[in-house]
């Protein structure tokens, strides 16, 4: 593949993402992880672990794609956006000069293989798109054994590294902070539109593609903005796309009171007038999070938190009350066989 990067007299300018920092020899960009080594950009945080956690796959949240199933979990540190709402800020806005320890491919690779009931990899925590060295050689290691892989993004990323992407990770879910494009600017630091881009592509693409909007009162809770994002989605991304509204609360340097569950009822109603697969997320009740077949209406999961059980439901990811395709993505867990 190409550099990501291109080179002038004084600067070195990042490719990867559209800030297209421009970044002086020992210095690094918006992200903090990525730094001009004089000839090159190099990584800072190759190898390098925040989190790392076999969880349950509707933890990213993936409903639609093996339900029920683990996923191994990994990430590092930095991010792209700056949100002053950021639920993981103490990774994704830390920064440092030096970043310690370095865990091998191999070392994921055989945790991967050998977790109980795991079916993959999913990039998650802080961006992984800022971490693409290591992700892609991570990926396609998994990949070669068979296993999925899951990316967990804000979609700030340019086209031709998100062409990559695409060719080793299996499964997305994206952020779509809000839907106007004065929140991205004002409270993420980034744009929108690169961000409705690769949301398109990825539908285009084929590979699956999930969507989360953090629900923040005062700035996103709007009826008519919610409206306009659902069909906005239906349209571009298809109706049967997968949208999670999550609860948010206050947490770094965001003092807005918590998101009520009726506001997440109201936008979740708003919503499903466009959009088949509405989910609510972060929350206490159980509402709001059970799948239901698109042909006849019967529920075929039923979740509460991270619990989940599969019902009405066949060996292909049908329904067995009509035979609608429920999951493109499916094999029973182990615990329902």
């Amino acid at each position: 593949m190409r550099p990501l990067f291109l080179k002038y007299d004084k600067y070195l300018e990042c490719r990867l993402c559209p800030h297209l920092c421009k970044i002086r020899e020992g210095k690094t960009g918006i992200c903090g992880v990525r730094k001009n080594s004089g000839e090159r950009i190099d990584l800072l945080t190759y190898g390098v672990i925040s989190g790392y956690s076999l969880d349950p796959i509707e933890k990213k949240p993936l409903y639609h794609f093996f339900p029920g199933h683990k996923i191994l979990s990994v990430g590092s540190y930095g991010c792209n956006m700056r949100c002053d709402f950021c639920q993981n800020w103490h990774i994704s806005q830390k920064t440092m000069d030096k970043f310690m320890a370095n865990t091998s491919t191999d070392k994921i690779l055989e945790d991967a293989v050998t977790s109980y009931g795991n079916i993959g990899l999913a990039f998650t925590y802080n961006e992984p798109v800022i971490w693409f060295e290591y992700m892609r050689d991570v990926a396609v290691a998994i990949k070669e054994k068979g296993m999925a892989t899951a990316m967990i993004s804000n979609g700030f990323v340019n086209s031709y590294p998100l062409s990559e992407i695409i060719t080793f990770i299996d499964a997305f879910n994206i952020d779509l902070k809000a839907f106007n494009p004065d929140f991205y600017k004002r409270f993420t630091g980034a744009d929108i539109e690169p961000v409705k881009k690769t949301l398109k592509t990825i539908a285009v693409s084929g590979k699956h593609l999930e969507i989360t909007t953090l629900i923040i009162p005062g700035r996103n809770d709007d009826q008519a903005e919610m409206e306009e994002e659902a069909k906005w989605i239906a349209g571009e991304l298809g109706d049967e796309t997968p949208l999670h509204l999550s609860r948010y609360y206050p947490t770094y340097k965001s003092k807005n009171p918590p998101t009520t569950q009726s506001t997440l009822q109201i936008l979740s109603d708003t919503a499903r007038k466009h959009l088949k697969n509405v989910y609510l997320g972060n929350t206490s009740s159980s509402t709001g999070q059970q799948t239901f077949c698109t042909g006849c209406g019967s529920v075929i999961t039923h979740r509460s938190g991270y619990s989940t059980r599969l019902i009405n439901i066949d060996n292909e990811g049908k329904c067995t009350k009509c035979g609608t395709l429920a999951y493109r993505y499916f094999i029973f867990p182990l615990t329902d066989r």
